[in-house]
């Protein structure tokens, strides 16, 4: 199943589940959602995205594809596997 099905089919769940059921999930994810939201309410977190967006955007920070970063990891392993 896909992540996109997981997704629907957890959201279509939760909006019909009982209480008890809504409770046992959150109980379950609760750390992980806390976790998650830390980095949101940190100012020092958000000036530094704000900082590398606008470094992005006037061309001051060197940026490279997805396609080279995944081409330097898999070299990067390569080589780890190799030794």
């Amino acid at each position: 199943m896909s992540t996109a099905a997981i997704r629907k089919k957890l959201h279509q769940y939760i909006d019909i589940a009982d209480e008890k059921k809504l409770k046992a999930i959150f109980t379950m994810v609760e750390d992980e959602i806390e976790e998650t939201s830390v980095f949101w309410s940190d100012p020092s977190f958000i000036n530094e995205l704000k900082r590398r967006e606008r470094s992005y955007l006037n061309g001051s920070e060197k940026i490279i594809s997805q396609k080279t970063s995944a081409a330097r990891i898999k070299g990067l392993l390569q080589k780890v596997n190799a030794k």
